[in-house]
């Protein structure tokens, strides 16, 4: 059994506007869906990662988990931005307990932050293709002050973290998990509220990950500029098919506007890609995250990169019960639910 009651871990993506929390059994009809929801948070409580207002956001955890009534502890997060760095290096071949003894000395020349500063984690992805005495590392760094103030935010929720992931390692767990690995060149793309990730798989491995500052809330500024609405309002009426507040010709406009800024950044991180495999075209892209939901996006990327977009779908290999959930919802949600999905798949034990 892949889920018992001493390994279950309950999916927490706590982002800078949702709260999204999962939790999956194992039963009869295989991996299940048993619990899933989420709790808008006031804006600027998170921002780019950093927990700004930790009492809120703790008070909007336990009452996501109250009002879905999830009575597990123990959950498995996850962190970004640019409190984190994921980079593959190469370093002489060696065994993995060597390995973890050179380490820091190893990622030093890699990570822009003070060693002391961060908490290191690394895999061993196999022999460098181009050296035989070399092996490829996929070097984790993350600020040890943004760890804390996580695993503070838990212990103000009463929750118990037993994994804390990478939001683009939880994204690509459950694109795994639900899509076949193929030798095709995949770009896993998470738009966010306030940061967008880029994972590229080669082969069903990471080679590539990016953040960048840029998100759903842009287009949520510019409809509260437009209006003098509230942030919530605003969340509304972008996906408002009749808003009152705001012509649809202008909403189109602020849409286009913004998801031409995101192709542009985007392309340029494909760029830097190509430059260091220019022999490697990726040849689809899959969207999570709120702006995976925008059609204008999806449309004007597979355009700008002359690849297949299409948007995830993270229930794929779970049953959902529709006399528990409503289905027309958990596919409405399904970007925003990738990553915690993702994580409500990691297990105590995880390394």
């Amino acid at each position: 059994m892949l889920f018992g009651k001493k390994t279950q871990l309950v999916g927490l993506d706590i982002g800078s506007r949702t709260i999204k929390a999962a939790e999956i059994t194992e039963t009869k009809k295989g991996r299940t869906l048993k619990c899933f929801g989420t709790m808008n948070i006031p804006a600027g409580a998170i921002e780019e990662g950093n927990i700004q207002e930790p009492d809120v956001v703790a008070d909007q955890i336990r009452q996501l988990f109250k009002n879905f009534s999830i009575k597990e502890s123990n959950v498995a997060i996850s962190i970004g931005g640019y409190s984190v760095i994921v980079k593959k290096i190469n370093v002489q071949t060696m065994e993995e307990e060597e390995l973890q003894e050179t380490i820091n000395m190893e990622a030093e020349q890699y990570i822009p932050f003070d060693i002391s500063d961060v908490n290191l984690d690394f895999q061993i992805l196999g022999e460098n293709e181009h050296n035989p005495n070399q092996m490829s590392v996929l070097l984790v760094a993350a600020k040890k002050e943004m760890i804390n103030d996580y695993v503070n935010l838990m212990n103000m929720a009463k929750l118990n973290p037993c994994v804390i992931d990478i939001d683009a390692f939880a994204l690509q767990n459950i694109y795994s998990e639900n899509y076949p690995t193929s030798e095709e060149n995949v770009a896993l793309i998470d738009i966010g509220a306030s940061k967008t990730s880029l994972n590229i798989l080669k082969e069903g491995q990471s080679v590539f990950m990016r953040d960048v500052s840029l998100g759903c809330g842009q287009i949520n500024q510019k409809i509260v500029s437009m209006t003098e609405c509230t942030p919530e309002e605003a969340e509304d009426i972008k996906f408002n098919e009749e808003p009152h507040q705001i012509s649809m010709d202008d909403l189109r406009e602020i849409k286009s506007t913004v998801v031409a800024d995101w192709c542009t950044e985007i392309r340029r991180a494909l760029d830097f890609f190509y430059s260091t495999y220019p022999e490697d075209q990726i040849q689809r892209i899959i969207l999570s995250g709120g702006g995976g939901n925008i059609a204008e996006f999806r449309e004007l990327l597979a355009v700008e990169t002359s690849a297949e977009v299409q948007t995830i779908n993270p229930f794929g290999d779970i049953f959902i019960d529709p006399d528990r959930f409503d289905t027309d919802y958990i596919k409405h949600m399904a970007p925003q639910a990738a990553i915690c999905m993702g994580l409500a798949l990691r297990k105590i034990d995880d390394k």
